[in-house]
């Protein structure tokens, strides 16, 4: 078989055993995480009927995330990739656990729904402080099981069996939420982050790649900035990210317009979170088969746009429908942003600084959904809920406008 056709091939990294193992145990434990957020936020505002109280899990969960990143990354260099990332994952299942604890009945009659609903943002810290290394853990082993010719579709099945798992997560929580309640939700969870360890228990050994004069401790920390900020179609396209999540973060107030303004209950709930990223699966699923060949910077601002306008739509509906029509819509529009920014990261990393450049990539990505989240909850309690849904999606659009000027390298991109 030619190289040719070799890459062609849609099915072709899916086809090494040890990466079908990674990304089903990926699948699980996404799935999992995705459960365990979207729980957690319906159960933080039925404590505290407070949309700002939603904002805070995320500013509960970003703070240790972004602040371990960089330390995070030199970690990850300089060690075995298999088995931290088998201890990250172990530490969930424990937080899960914990969480389990406090939705019982006996935790509800001990305790008052103040501290409660603090004891939530204690163990969310904790998930900050594991996410930091677990976060950028799957790109660098990803690199290291797949060919370099098979990277791109690599990357593709990667983003699918992250969106797959996250549009399962946030449909299915929704439907326990309404039948089972929070506390037979949250063991299901945990026995769904344990059978995702047991398929990265498959995996083989990653150790790290020692090189001769290689820096080590904060000179490693820094070498890794340094390079993030001297390759500019990294930088701009992290930016990009940051800055227009950080503005666009409806989905943090799903849970108001689902109680609240739509009263569509936890079934309802559970759809309008699944909303996104049902429209990224089914972008990534086309692209798979059909990728971007040209011209992917000005695509990616298109792209970003596109999702920009979808949220103030979003803010400003009173029907179900089109709020989950246009949730879809963006989550497409994302779906394409994630292929590229995704792609560029890869393709522009040396394999000895996977876990440093992984782990700027996972701050600016921690950064923008989870202050993100705090942003929405912070302009709902200041402008009301619609108001603050509807900026959010002005600021977007003006990140991409000056982005598309301040930045031609980032528009005039291909890969």
């Amino acid at each position: 078989m030619s190289k040719q056709i070799i890459q062609s091939d849609p099915f072709a990294a899916m086809r090494i055993p040890e990466y079908r193992y990674l990304m089903i145990g990926r699948f699980l434990f996404i799935m999992g995480l995705r459960m365990m957020g979207t729980l957690v936020g319906w159960w933080i505002y039925e404590l505290t009927n407070d949309p700002f109280a939603i904002g805070l899990i995320g500013l509960s969960e970003v703070i240790p995330a972004v602040s371990l990143a960089l330390y995070a990354g030199h970690v990850i260099d300089i060690s075995e990739k298999r088995k931290l990332l088998l201890k990250g994952v172990g530490f969930y299942i424990g937080c899960v656990m914990l969480l389990l604890l406090l939705s019982t009945r006996y935790t509800a009659t001990q305790l008052s729904n103040h501290w409660i609903a603090f004891s939530i943002y204690v163990v969310i810290f904790i998930t900050g402080i594991i996410r930091s290394f677990t976060g950028p853990l799957f790109g660098t082993m990803v690199a290291s099981i797949v060919p370099r010719e098979h990277l791109q579709n690599a990357i593709t099945w990667n983003q699918g069996i992250w969106l797959s798992a996250s549009v399962t997560g946030h449909a299915t929580v929704g439907f326990l939420i309404a039948v089972l309640g929070n506390t037979p939700s949250l063991g299901i969870i945990c026995a769904m982050i344990a059978a995702g360890f047991i398929n990265m228990y498959h995996t083989k050994p990653k150790p790290a790649l020692n090189r001769k004069g290689e820096k080590t401790g904060w000179a490693s920390v820094r070498e890794g900035l340094d390079y993030v900020y001297k390759t500019k179609e990294l930088l701009g396209v992290l930016t990009l990210d940051l800055f227009a999540v950080f503005f666009g973060g409806a989905v943090a107030m799903i849970p108001v317009f689902a109680k609240d303004i739509l009263q569509v209950g936890p079934i309802g709930f559970g759809w309008l979170n699944a909303a996104a990223d049902i429209g990224s699966i089914i972008i990534i699923v086309t692209m798979t088969f059909f990728p971007l060949k040209t011209a992917q910077g000005k695509k990616l601002l298109y792209a970003v746009g596109g999702f920009g306008l979808c949220v103030i739509i979003f803010g400003l509906s009173k029907s179900f429908w089109l709020s989950f029509a246009v949730l879809v819509l963006s989550g497409i529009l994302d779906g394409i942003s994630m292929i590229i920014r995704g792609t560029i990261v890869q393709v522009r990393t040396p394999d000895h600084m996977r876990g440093r450049v992984m782990s700027v990539n996972s701050m600016f990505v921690n950064s923008s959904n989870e202050l993100g989240q705090f942003e929405s909850g912070m302009a709902a309690k200041l402008l009301g809920v619609v108001p603050s849904v509807v900026f959010g999606g002005c600021m977007t659009l003006l990140v991409v406008a000056a982005t598309w000027v301040k930045a031609p390298k980032l528009r005039k991109m291909e890969y």
